[in-house]
């Protein structure tokens, strides 16, 4: 799989500001209606606040459980610095369940890059510092154990797989309290467009229920006629659609 080049219609900084103004169930309606069913990472990644929210391009790293040592300072630097902006730090750690792939000085170092966040498939310690910062971290675990002697950086900017999901460096990810799930590139503004839409109409529904959806008899027939806690992109519509006809 190759490293996702297409460019958007928009700046890529203004395209992460607008995936702030919506939320992951947003954006995983629109995928499911694109035929899109696997694109949240594992549910046990949660923010170490729950107020904790980003949107990033993904930069992807990758390693491994290593007890070697060598050499491994300087690759991390490396790593460090080719980390861009807008970006959020993505650590697949192949299911590492000990060692703190995140942590106060891994934050200064991506923050003073410009990068938004991190999605780290693993942990974190310096838990205090990391959130002083203010920087969003998502993670699987808190550890006390650093990685030096435990894990070893094997890799970055080529794709990795986090649970069900193949992430490629490029891809935008957008994290909240509901967890973090991952946007194909070549997608990405279509998705966005679509997930601002359910946000609006989001609005006008809820003002419709609000006001009583017993007075809309072919509203209320649909609405009780079906057992999701979300509308699709389709429903949505035809929401639309019949409200403006009983207007």
């Amino acid at each position: 799989m190759e490293r996702a080049t297409k460019q958007f219609p928009i700046l890529e900084a203004e395209l992460c500001a607008r995936y702030m103004g919506v939320t992951t169930p947003m954006v995983n309606d629109v995928l499911r209606a694109m035929g899109k069913l696997s694109q949240t990472l594992p549910e046990t990644i949660m923010p170490l606040k729950d107020e904790m929210k980003v949107a990033g391009i993904a930069f992807c790293i990758s390693g491994e459980k290593s007890t070697e040592q060598e050499g491994e300072m300087e690759k991390r630097a490396k790593m460090l610095e080719a980390i861009g902006k807008d970006t959020v730090c993505v650590w697949a750690t192949g299911g590492d369940n000990s060692a703190a792939q995140w942590g106060e000085i891994m934050t200064m170092a991506a923050k003073s890059r410009g990068c938004r966040g991190a999605m780290v498939d693993g942990g974190v310690r310096d838990t205090n510092r990391v959130l002083e910062q203010g920087f969003p971290v998502f993670c699987r675990y808190r550890s006390s154990s650093g990685m030096l002697g435990r894990f070893r950086l094997t890799g970055y900017q080529k794709p990795v797989t986090i649970g069900k999901v193949t992430i490629c460096p490029g891809d935008v990810m957008l994290g909240d309290i509901d967890g973090c799930i991952c946007i194909p590139r070549d997608i990405a503004y279509e998705v966005l467009v679509e997930a601002e839409k359910i946000r609006d109409n989001e609005v006008e529904f809820k003002k419709m229920v609000d006001g009583g959806i017993r007075k809309f008899p072919l509203l209320y027939q649909m609405f009780f006629s079906i057992s999701i806690d979300k509308l699709d992109i389709l429903l949505y519509n035809n929401y639309q659609l019949l409200y403006k006809r009983e207007l």
